[in-house]
């Protein structure tokens, strides 16, 4: 709850301190007062956006400062995530707002950046205003008020999480199909390039050697004539006469001295070693003139392969090892985007198998959903009867359609305002009055569904007077045995249900206005109850009413 807050400099109020009760606390006071500059003194304690305008004129910063205690286990949890320990069982916020727009915020003494206290006020406080009847008004939020009613919070989870990997999946998909188009073009790219160069299949330093062996086609004449003329040299011919009968001449020579002396013995060896050689280089020789015979068909084939080889270059080179590594590349990216077909059709499956697991969640949250609806228009029927609206007759119209973040359901709320009428939206028929009624029925039934220990309703009475503000009044006082609650108002049916009952009162000293709050005893509470009864004439009869209604009060 929140036991006290304290707010300096912020508007028209100068300095005020004010405490709370657990239960039921009201404020009134004079239209202009000041009543809205506190809820936003609150609001601006909570974290929520403020603007510079708030502080006081001729002042440099406003501040406004505040204690909890009774702290829940999520408003722990919190704490312990933010690293900050109560103190005493206590929590304290406090938010300075400068003049020139600049605003700092502390949690126990410690400064924290205002979405972290925004977070935290979140858990601590909520604030119902005239604002919130346009959730009524808006169908989009009914699902959220039936959501928070059944406690769908497990299951809403469990769906989003298969709901938002079904859109990453979707998100996948979409773009390997727009890049399908692309990816066709370059496999088909691909498979041109591996065709040509398959087909061509060339081999390493292939291209040099044709190229040797085209320049030894090119002079096979020249090369037959120096290698026949040689090997006759070298062999002789029928007349003898060539190198080797020279050599068997010298050996002769030498032979008869190899048993006297060791040098000719030495020099025979080696002339004899010369003489093999000489021998087998003559017999090479022989054998290229066989090979140098000329071959035309070998000869064009050679050519038409290196000029096959040379386009090839031209093409993907610009030497032969980068043509080599083009079929390669080209091979491995083309078996790369094949399988990127495949990935796709994996995806594809994938998607299918997700959207058949997200659609049976959905399934399952909409039939706990229908559940629930049973409950709330029950429920909510009881409390608009008690609210003096007995004829009013809510429905809760679900629709099924696609998937959406919230599942496959559409909801909205219809009314029957009196017998015999067909329900219809609340936007069309709703009064300023019912739709406060309405969403103070809502706020009922929800309202033991979360762990906020502080609601605060902004004129809630707007449109409404009578029998009904008086059975608001009631039902704010039933809220308040469970939850602290706060209420502005400008209706005595409501103030007098106060346990604790503020005036916010708004006076000049000098030539300033300030505003004040001040707690009432019971002959204040009389004085002010008189005050909203009768206006700015407070007689003995409105008095003597004033008190009588707060008596009354007190037996309900």
């Amino acid at each position: 709850m929140l036991e006290e807050i304290y707010i300096e400099n912020l508007a028209v109020i100068e300095k005020a301190t004010v405490s709370f009760t657990e239960s039921l606390n009201v404020f009134t006071g004079e239209t202009g007062a000041g009543k809205s500059i506190l809820i936003n003194g609150i609001n601006a304690l909570l974290g929520q956006r403020i603007t510079k305008d708030i502080v006081r004129t001729g002042a440099k910063k406003a501040v406004i400062s505040g204690c909890f205690s009774g702290l829940t286990p999520q408003v722990l949890e919190k704490l312990e995530e933010l690293g900050v320990e109560p103190e005493d069982g206590k929590l304290y916020l406090s938010r300075e707002i400068r003049s020139d727009g600049g605003s700092t915020g502390r949690i126990n003494s410690r400064s924290f950046n205002i979405s972290a206290i925004r977070e935290l006020g979140s858990l601590l406080v909520t604030i119902h205003g005239q604002h919130d009847n346009q959730i009524l008004m808006s169908p989009e939020k009914h699902i959220e008020i039936l959501d928070g009613y059944a406690g769908a919070e497990g299951l809403l989870g469990e769906y989003a999480a298969l709901f938002h990997g079904l859109q990453e999946l979707s998100r996948q998909i979409s773009r390997r199909v727009k890049e399908q188009e692309g990816r066709q073009a370059r496999l088909r790219q691909l498979r041109e390039i591996i065709a040509e160069l398959t087909e061509l299949d060339p081999k390493p330093d292939e291209d040099t050697e044709i190229e040797e062996e085209l320049n030894i086609s090119k002079n096979a004449v020249y090369l037959s004539e120096a290698a026949f003329a040689a090997a006759r040299l070298l062999a002789g011919d029928e007349d003898g006469g060539g190198a080797d009968e020279i050599f068997g001449d010298a050996l002769r020579q030498l032979s008869g001295g190899t048993e006297i002396m060791e040098e000719f013995a030495a020099l025979y060896e080696r002339l004899t070693s010369v003489q093999i050689e000489t021998a087998d280089i003559a017999s090479e020789l022989s054998g290229l003139i066989d090979r140098l015979g000329a071959d035309p068909q070998r000869f064009e084939w050679l050519n038409r392969r290196a000029k096959e080889l040379e386009n090839a270059k031209m093409k993907y080179g610009p030497t032969l090892a980068d043509v080599i590594t083009t079929l390669e590349n080209a091979q491995r990216e083309f078996e790369e985007l094949s399988g990127s077909e495949e990935s796709l059709a994996g995806l594809l499956e994938q998607r299918k198998e997700l959207l058949k697991e997200t659609s049976l969640k959905a399934a399952e949250l909409s039939a706990f959903r229908k559940s629930a609806a049973e409950r709330f228009v029950s429920q909510v029927t009881e409390e608009l009867e008690f609210l003096n609206m007995p004829k009013v007759r809510i429905v809760v119209d679900m629709k099924q359609g696609k998937l959406t973040h919230s599942g496959m359901d559409s909801v909205e709320f219809l009314i029957s305002a009196n017998v015999g009428e067909e329900p219809r939206p609340i936007a069309k028929i709703a009064s300023g009055g019912e739709l406060s009624r309405i969403m103070l029925a809502l706020k009922s039934v929800i309202a033991d569904k979360d762990s906020i220990g502080t609601l605060i309703f902004d004129e809630i009475d707007t449109g409404v007077s009578g029998r009904a503000a008086q059975k608001i009044g009631m039902k704010l006082k039933a809220i308040s045995k469970y939850r602290q609650v706060l209420c502005v108002t400008h209706l005595s049916q409501m103030a007098v249900m106060a346990d604790n009952h503020l005036l916010i009162e708004k006076r000049v000293e000098g030539e300033r206005t300030v505003t004040g709050i001040q707690t009432l005893d019971f002959a204040g509470r009389v004085r002010e109850i008189a005050r909203i009864i009768g206006g700015d004439t407070v007689t003995e009869l409105t008095l003597k009413n004033a008190e009588e209604l707060l008596k009354e009060a007190e037996t309900l």
